[in-house]
This record gives C-alpha cells, structure tokens and sequence, in this order.
C-alpha cells in the first residue's frame, strides 16, 4: 500500500517533470511573414527569411534598405572632390571659373543663401529634436522587450527555487525522483543562463545601436548648426577664403546627412518589421517570427497538461480525505490514537472538478491546506528528546520518522501548488503575451511616427544641403576674378 501510494503522491510531481521538459523544448513555429531584400553580406542575394535580430543576415538586407542614402553620400562627396580639383587646376591654368558679375544677381544669391542657411538652422534644430524623442522612444520599447526575459527569469527563479525545496524533503524518502528533479533543475538553470546571456547581450547591442545612432546625430548636426552659424558670419565680412572652407564643410556635412538619412531610413524600417512582428506574435504566437525568439507552448496542448497537473492533484486530494484511516495506518497511528486525532479533512485547491480552476484561498473552515497537515501531526509526534512512556502520556504516539515522511510528502505537494500559477503563466505564455500586447497598444504608433519623422526631417534637411552648397558655389564663383577690396562694399 505504501509503494501504490507513493506512486500516486508523486504523480503531480512527474507530470511537473514532463511538462518543465516540454517547455524547454517548445517554440519552433510555423513562420509566416518573411522578406524579399539583397543582402550585401551574401553578394547581394535575396534575403528570404522573416524578422530576426539574431540573424547577421536579416540585419544586413534590413541596413540595405538605406542605400539611397548611402549611395547619395558617396556620390556627392566624391562629386565634391573632383570639383574641388578641378577648381585648383583651374586656379593653377591661370583660368577663370567666375559667374557673370552683376549686382542684382549678387542681391539674389546673397538672399538665397540666407533663406537656405536659415531654414537649415530650423531643420538641424528640429532634427536633433526628433532623435532625441526617437531615442526616448526606443528606450522605453528595449525596457518594455528586455522585460519580457526579465519576468521569465524571475518565473523561472521560483519555479527552480521550489524544485530546490523539493529535493532537499524527498531525498530521504524517493532518490528515484530527487534524481528527476535534478535533472531538471539543472535544464531550468541551464535555460535561465541561455536567457540572461541573450537578454544581456541584446540588450548591449540595443544600447550601442541607439546610443552611437543618437550621438552620430548629434555630433553632425551640432556641428552643422556650428557651421551654418560660422557661414552666415562669413558671408556677412565678406572673407573669401574662409568663407571657401566653410563651402567644403558644408560639403562634407551634406554628405553625412544623406547617410543618416540611410540609416533612418534603415531605423525606420526595423521599427516597422518588430511592431509587425509584435502584431503577427499577438495575434497567433506559433506562426509568428517571434516564436524562435519568444518561445510559447502550444496553447492546445498546454492547457491538456495543465489540467492534467489539476486533476491529479484534485484525485489526490479526494482519495486522501476518504481514506485518512489509511494513512494513519501508513504511519503508524493505531486505531485507538485515530479517535484522538480526529478526523482530518485536507482542502481541495480545486474545488470544481469540472473546470479545474485553481482557487488558493477556497479552503472551508473545517479543512486545511495540505502544506499544513504537518503542522496537525506536530502536536502527535513524538521526538527523540522524549522517552516513549512519556510520548503516551503526552498524546505524542506518532512516530518521527513518520512525521517527518508526511511533512516531505505534503509539503512538496504544496510546493507544487504553489509554482502551479507560474506554470500556468509559462504554459499559456502569459508573462511574453501581456507585454507584447502593451508593446502592439501604446508603443509601436509612437515609434513608427518617431523614426518616419526622424527619417523624413533627416531627407529634408539633407536636400536643403545640397541646395544650400550649390548656393555658396554661385556665391564663391560670382565675380571670381574681382580683387578682394570689392567684397568690401555692401551688397
């Protein structure tokens, strides 16, 4: 009778085994959504596959998508130098690169260039303004992201934390499932180990990403801002030469422009593939890209397991209560000591078998939780400080050896009741879900405005650049040839 008791007591604790097992090895969805982009790390071949941080690939046909902007960059600044060579051949020739000299084309050009430098001024500022509500923005998604693996850790820290206490009671009494519990406490610290080092790690290179992105923008258009300023200072003291270096400043910084404006561009479209990731995710977990990632068990199967789990612990409960004259013989209470010890009724956390929804806090008065059935059978149990003559007197006829057996036995299965809601959490991927659904609600809107706004600004004060260079150049070749004494006199 002890063994097939056995066997049932610790039939809850196997189905915690099978189910921790299957959760570690869930999460290989069906993807759905994927991309059709060249990826220049495999010579420009199409990159078919679907959202993926991890994936160097994905990553790189993603960078890709801002090659407008970096092919722009390039292009002008490499127009830039062979310009400026061919003005010092030119100057070198004896030669003549000035525009025809006329006042009221001066007036003109000389407006020009303070519209544009003016409107570069207000663009730069809005600019600067917009990365640094994008970085706020992106910060607050990488907490929300990193939070998810945060709260699977501390889920799985109680989880592995129990296990731990339930090894420690049963060792003495089942080494067969000590041994099962190890095992998995071992896979659930390997897995959390697995998690902290990609939360780390993603974190990291979240940091770098935005931060060098922030601090690159800043740089450029503080000194943009600088420059213009320097420009406008230069133009008015009409001082060719340094207004000459400003020009080729201004040419380098139109050049960093338009690769920001690729790389927005590429911010931009990695903020649109993780909120479609993030909805595909919310809307069905098992074929979104986010599975690999974000692993769910299947809601079907796991919801058979966990009430598997209920049951047998409800069977347990039911078969304890109407056979307690059993387990007084189990350990070694006699019939006449039963009558003292009354009539013991173990609380059922799950009251409708029908349903089987745990209720912690559902215990009658006349019952008691199964953790605290030791804490009755203390008040019978004799110690080994006491002789057995004394223990009768006493009331204390229970044995230690069998007090301490029953306390294993009920206090695993309270502790098995009691990670039961984190299991629940983990077998309906309630901790991943919640948060992806506050991220898909109230962050992936302002996100997307943010980088589309970063974007667009960038491409505007970009374009506002050039044209403001091509201005300085017909202000500088206006009347090349006159002497410097002209530059002198109000326009």
């Amino acid at each position: 009778m002890l063994n097939s008791t056995n066997r049932f007591l610790f039939l809850p604790l196997f189905l915690l085994l099978v189910f921790q097992q299957t959760w570690l090895a869930s999460g290989s969805p069906v993807r759905e959504k994927t991309f059709h982009r060249p990826d220049p790390l495999q010579h420009f071949k199409y990159y078919n596959g679907d959202f993926d941080v991890r994936n160097k690939h994905y990553v790189a046909s993603a960078a890709f998508t801002g090659v407008h902007g970096y092919a722009f960059a390039c292009v002008w600044l490499l127009c830039g130098m062979v310009f400026a060579i061919f003005l010092i051949v030119k100057c070198l020739c004896g030669g003549s690169a000035s525009l025809t000299c006329l006042d009221h084309y001066y007036l003109h050009i000389f407006f020009l260039l303070l519209f544009f430098t003016s409107l570069a001024i207000i663009a730069s500022s809005f600019v600067l303004t917009t990365s640094q509500k994008t970085l706020r923005r992106t910060e607050k998604l990488k907490e929300s992201v990193v939070g998810i693996g945060e709260d699977a850790l501390r889920t799985l820290g109680r989880v592995i934390k129990t296990t731990n206490q339930m090894q420690l009671l049963l060792l003495p009494y089942n080494p067969q499932i000590c041994a099962s519990l190890n095992s998995t406490t071992q896979d659930l610290r390997t897995n959390s180990r697995v998690i902290r080092r990609s939360i780390d790690r993603s974190e990291q290179s979240f940091d770098q990403a935005t931060h060098t992105s922030y601090v690159a923008h800043f740089v450029v258009l503080t000194v943009n801002l600088v420059t213009l300023v320097a420009g406008i200072v230069l133009m008015l003291l009409y001082w060719r030469p340094g207004f000459i270096i400003i020009i080729f400043c201004f040419w380098i910084l139109a050049s960093l422009c338009w690769f920001l404006t690729g790389f927005d561009f590429f911010l931009h479209t990695f903020a649109e593939d993780a909120c479609s990731a993030f909805e595909d995710f919310e809307k069905n977990p098992q074929n979104s890209s986010l599975g690999s990632m974000l692993p769910c068990m299947n809601e079907s199967f796991s919801g058979k397991l966990i009430a598997q789990i209920g049951y047998t612990i409800h069977r347990f409960v039911v078969e304890l209560n109407s056979n307690m004259s059993v387990i007084y013989r189990l350990l070694g209470v006699s019939e006449e000591n039963e009558e003292v010890m009354g009539v013991i009724k173990i609380c059922d956390p799950f009251p409708e078998s029908s349903n089987l929804n745990y209720v912690s806090q559902s215990c009658p008065q006349n019952a008691i939780r199964i953790g605290d059935l030791s804490k009755i059978l203390a008040k019978f149990t004799c110690h080994e400080v006491g002789t057995g003559e004394e223990c009768k007197k006493e009331g204390r006829f229970l044995p230690e050896t069998s007090y301490n057996m029953a306390h294993a036995y009920s206090r695993s299965i309270q502790d098995l009741l009691d990670i039961y809601p984190d299991l629940q959490k983990l077998s309906k991927c309630t901790v991943v879900k919640n948060k992806v659904a506050d991220i898909v609600s109230n962050q992936c809107k302002p996100i997307r405005v943010s980088t589309k706004l970063l974007w667009s600004s960038m491409l505007s004060l970009s374009i506002i650049m050039v044209v403001l260079v091509l201005t300085c150049l017909a202000k500088a070749l206006q009347c090349w040839g006159r002497p410097l004494s002209m530059y002198s006199r109000t326009p």
